[in-house]
């Protein structure tokens, strides 16, 4: 857990500890019986005292700071022991969310080079969580996914599965099936049975490696985008240009959003800003996708800009003002309507 900067804009940075570690609990001074407890905890997972501490590390950068948060997601899940249930990792797991619910500024969670996003640590992380602030990046080598390969496949691909994509697919388990449907020996169809075994147990690891293989397919990249719980692919070696705009994108769409919310009188919706601001963008011939143009559209068209928030601030007050006038009836909407006109001319 640190600070950084990118492109001068000062972060938070949260990555993860992927090597063993002690953690030491000293001896009580007060009981002659009792000793050092030297506690070995695995790398890429979360425990009581790793979970609280990230919890608080996030809770900093939103009131202390108000930084923009980087999370190099490398994590396998929580510690699942009695001992770590009985420290509440789920109550510190779950002070991670609430963080992330709060935070006010932009958060970007990144699956870095072969790393993973696993178990309990998907759910803790996951942008749906705050979707108006937090964006979820992998690189082409990492996988995610609440399940690993081993894991799924005992659940939806188990033997008696793997057996019959055999006899689907292995032309000699298909001749002996044959065989046996015609063989009328006793000792003939055990014999078959006998090779039918052999043969299974002869393909089993590759079909098992195979499983695994098609398994793993569905926690790729290409496939979490496709499935929408990824914004987009970033490679390791475009990650800080690429991340660069996109921080600055989001830091203008915030001082716009700002901006729109100090006019009306209350905030507005994030979702409603930026179709705005896509209609402006397609005025202007810039690609709505495209980071660095819209951030240089943001920063050097001042007057569209004004012109857009003002406009959403309008319709945001004039909502407003329509639920405020419902219950009203006509004679005392026109009473309103004129007092309000003669506020105006002044």
């Amino acid at each position: 857990i640190g600070r950084a900067r990118l492109g001068a804009h000062p972060v938070g940075v949260i990555a993860v500890e992927t090597r063993l570690t002690e953690t030491r609990i000293p001896a009580d001074p007060a009981n002659p019986a009792s000793s050092e407890t030297v506690l070995q905890q695995a790398g890429q997972v979360w425990f009581p005292d790793s979970a609280f501490k990230t919890a608080q590390a996030l809770s900093d950068f939103n009131y202390g700071e108000r930084l923009p948060v980087f999370i190099f997601a490398n994590w396998r899940g929580f510690s699942g022991g009695t001992r770590d249930m009985f420290g509440e990792v789920l109550k510190y797991g779950s002070y991670i969310v609430d963080a992330l619910r709060k935070h006010e500024a932009p958060v970007f969670v990144y699956i870095p080079p072969c790393g993973e996003l696993r178990g309990g640590s998907w759910v803790v992380v996951d942008p749906t969580i705050n979707e108006e602030q937090m964006e979820m990046y992998a690189e082409t080598n990492s996988r995610g996914g609440i399940l690993e390969p081993p894991g799924i496949c005992d659940i939806k691909f188990r033997q008696p599965d793997l057996l019959k994509l055999m006899a689907r697919n292995d032309p000699l388990l298909q001749s002996l099936a044959a065989q046996l449907t015609s063989a009328t020996d006793p000792a003939e169809v055990e014999a078959l049975n006998a090779q039918v075994e052999a043969r299974q147990q002869l393909l089993l690891p590759l079909y098992m490696q195979i499983a695994y293989e098609f398994a793993d397919l569905h926690d790729r990249p290409g496939r979490m985008k496709a499935k929408g719980v990824i914004r987009d692919v970033v490679e390791w070696s475009q990650s800080r240009a690429y991340f660069y705009w996109r921080l600055k994108r989001r830091l203008a769409e915030g001082k716009v959003q700002k901006a729109v919310a100090a006019m009306a009188g209350r905030d507005v919706p994030r979702a409603e800003l930026l179709a705005k601001l896509e209609e402006l963008a397609a005025v202007k011939g810039v690609a709505w996708d495209d980071d660095k143009a819209v951030t240089t559209l943001l920063e050097d068209s001042a007057d569209a800009v004004d012109a857009t928030t003002r406009e959403l601030a309008f319709s945001a007050v004039s909502e407003q003002l329509e639920e405020l006038i419902a219950p009203l009836d006509a004679a005392q909407r026109t009473e309103l309507l004129a007092f309000l006109s003669s506020k105006a001319g002044k």
